[in-house]
């Protein structure tokens, strides 16, 4: 439906506003994930069990049933104290939000990207707000973050009276780099992923293979303990005051969704990006992307 509509929303994208003043039918993701077999990661000992309820992890280490390695996930429970989150949500809710799809609002701090002809631009892009400083700066605390330089910041609010949600995707691979940082600051959710097995020309997953890994060949590796079959639902737990790194074969090959029924109070996130490698230091378009480093060093 390509309608402009007031709430945000546009193409297949929708939430309960428009679903129901424009009568659309949005499909129960859900209810088809949960004919599935599912599993739930546990941050305390990094493995999967079997279930879908995401507090059963919160039985560790009582776990039932195997345990199965799941490389490519890292959940830090805590990360933001109490103050901090508070102070953070402050500052966000001082700051103007957008309307954007699928029941959410957002803030974004970053680069004019085109996916699609991968085209890369500073636009109106000149650093962070002062006020979040705070948080990337204690990225410093998490090894696996070492030498992560953020590029892109975006807040995103969920809101349940919307049905927010958000869709199976990967993100960019052309332009975002390995690893996809999330930082929740208010209300518990989860991000159900499930494996991708589309072209590798979407989300730009080609670009992938065109430059080595900045993590090392040990954090990425290919192999993949998991039996994979399409009918397959991980389920990663993320609490508020949570950060959560995909990299590696979760960053790769699955998609990761928001359902709208794992949305029950207004969640507040803040996600962050970093450029690929050839857009880095020693990379072959390190030019193109210089002044946007440069104003991603900046805070206002």
């Amino acid at each position: 439906m390509e309608t402009v509509r007031p709430c945000g929303c546009k193409g297949i994208r929708s939430c309960l506003i428009c679903e129901t003043e424009y009568e659309i039918s949005k499909p129960d993701l859900k209810n088809e994930l949960q004919k599935y077999k599912s599993y739930i990661y546990c941050p305390y000992c990094d493995k999967l069990s079997p279930g879908w309820d995401i507090d059963e992890y919160k039985k560790h280490p009582y776990h039932g049933g195997n345990l199965i390695a799941y490389p490519g996930v890292y959940i830090k429970l805590d990360f933001l104290k109490k103050d901090e989150a508070e102070v953070l949500m402050k500052a966000l809710d001082d700051l103007p939000w957008e309307a954007s799809q699928s029941g959410r609002r957002k803030q974004n701090f970053g680069p004019k990207c085109n996916f699609k002809k991968r085209k890369l631009q500073l636009g109106s892009f000149n650093g962070f707000p002062k006020t979040t400083r705070f948080v990337q700066e204690k990225f410093k605390e998490i090894p696996l973050l070492h030498d992560f330089k953020t590029v892109e910041q975006c807040s995103l609010e969920y809101d349940p009276e919307r049905g927010a949600s958000i869709d199976p995707h990967i993100d960019d691979c052309w332009i975002w780099g390995e690893r996809i940082v999330t930082v929740n600051v208010l209300g518990d959710s989860v991000l159900t992923i499930t494996p991708y097995n589309g072209p590798i020309t979407r989300y730009n997953l080609d670009c992938v293979s065109l430059y080595d890994s900045i993590l090392g060949k040990d954090m990425c590796s290919e192999t993949q303990p998991l039996d994979i079959d399409d009918n397959m639902v991980i389920r990663l737990p993320m609490p508020a005051k949570s950060l959560m790194v995909l990299y590696g074969p979760a960053r790769y090959k699955w998609e990761h969704s928001v359902l709208r029924q794992d949305v029950t109070s207004r969640r507040i996130c803040l996600a962050y990006r970093e450029l690929t490698p050839p857009y880095l230091e020693n990379g072959e378009h390190r030019e193109k992307a210089s002044e946007i480093l440069k104003q991603a060093s900046l805070f206002w």
